[in-house]
């Protein structure tokens, strides 16, 4: 079973992507903003991070600049966030994000997002 960290303020949105990511076995956990998220990623380990943009005190941007600079985690980061500025989408790809899907999303395509995500860390893990 994979481990997802989905780091995400709004109540509705969170249950939503538990319920998909559930039905697939991962086991999820939760995190309400970066404060929080940046605790979990210290404590333990993950197979992949969702994180909103838009969270309470430290922002997406920041939260992957942190796990990518400071604790150097080379894990796969889905950012799924209704901020759809182009400017946005491409800062996010330079410091690390690994993939970008805007809200509202489609189950589907939010389950094949994560899974192929999951498969590329599994595979690059192999080869290193």
């Amino acid at each position: 079973m994979y481990s997802v960290l989905l780091v995400e303020d709004d109540e509705f949105v969170c249950k939503a992507i538990e319920i998909i990511l559930r039905k697939q076995d991962y086991i999820i956990s939760i995190a309400r903003n970066g404060q929080d998220a940046m605790q979990y990623l210290q404590k333990s380990k993950f197979d992949l991070v969702i994180t909103d943009l838009m969270l309470p005190y430290a922002n997406g941007m920041e939260l992957v600049s942190k796990m990518r600079n400071e604790l150097h985690l080379d894990i796969p980061i889905l950012v799924l966030s209704a901020v759809t500025h182009e400017k946005t989408i491409t800062e996010g790809f330079d410091i690390g994000v690994d993939d970008y899907l805007k809200k509202p999303f489609n189950p589907a395509e939010l389950s094949s997002r994560v899974k192929r995500l999951i498969q590329q860390k599994e595979k690059n893990h192999l080869i290193h």
